[in-house]
């Protein structure tokens, strides 16, 4: 028996579509670099200066799993951020007594489509013999749209980012407010060795919080009724940092829309 021979096989030709091409390209190229955030510093505003000697700056919030994800992938951590502005802004002037500083609150949550966001900060003050105390409490909440479940990771934290700095642009106006407001006889308003004197900020500037000086809420005999002048002490400070607000917060309340003191 003869063996059989085999037939040659005509050689397949594939053909790809441009576009399906074009769309292996899309999925194998690299994602876009992460986007960088400026810190929101803001060391450069002027200090509240509390009439006592030891002043205790301390975090009693503790996030749920929830709001600990949503924080963790935050570019400006709002409970570091919260707590690197007290730690720079309420300082004490030595006098005796003492101060506790409490961040109860440093949220941000997922509601719904929203990202919400709240901060709350408690000041309690006492005299050396402790038969003299007082508290004051300022907070303040912020809303903004979340980002699509598919989102970028850079816009996720683009949306973080924008929150947490509208939560502390609000809170350095309202944490002034309030303790003017509620504790103007702990301040002390000679100001402390080495604080800069506060100005006020731009005043063209659409929808920006002006500034008024920190001063006592009665002005003293002879004193002008729009504020006091600023306290001496050497050049004001420059905000060189893009990512706080150029103004100086004091305005109160009423300039973030809100009514009464809380």
């Amino acid at each position: 028996m003869k063996p059989q021979s085999m037939k040659p096989q005509p050689l397949k030709t594939w053909y790809f579509s441009p576009f399906a091409l074009l769309a292996l390209a899309a999925c194998s190229s690299p994602p876009p670099p992460l986007q960088t955030f400026a810190p929101l510093d803001y060391s450069y505003l002027p200090p509240l200066v509390l009439k006592v000697a030891n002043l205790n700056v301390t975090n009693n919030y503790v996030p749920t799993p929830t709001q600990a994800n949503l924080i963790a992938e935050d570019p400006a951590s709002p409970i570091t951020t919260l707590q690197a502005m007290l730690n720079h802004r309420i300082v004490a002037s030595g006098a005796p007594g003492s101060a506790t500083v409490t961040i109860q609150n440093a949220s941000i949550d997922l509601v719904g489509n929203n990202l919400v966001g709240n901060m709350i900060v408690g000041v309690h003050v006492a005299s050396q013999d402790g038969l003299s105390t007082g508290d004051t409490e300022a907070q303040v909440s912020a809303t903004q749209t979340a980002p699509d479940s598919d989102a970028s990771q850079n816009a996720t934290q683009a949306a973080l980012y924008g929150l947490t700095k509208q939560l502390m642009d609000d809170m350095n106006v309202q944490l002034q407010y309030q303790m003017q407001h509620n504790l103007g006889s702990w301040i002390s308003w000679s100001g402390a060795p080495g604080a800069a004197p506060l100005a006020a900020g731009p005043t063209g500037a659409p929808g920006a919080i002006q500034a008024a000086p920190l001063a006592p809420l009665t002005p003293a005999p002879g004193a002008p009724a729009t504020g006091a002048a600023p306290l001496p002490g050497p050049a004001t400070p420059v905000n060189t940092n893009p990512a706080v607000p150029s103004y100086l917060p004091g305005a109160g309340p009423a300039a973030l829309g809100q009514g009464a003191p809380q």
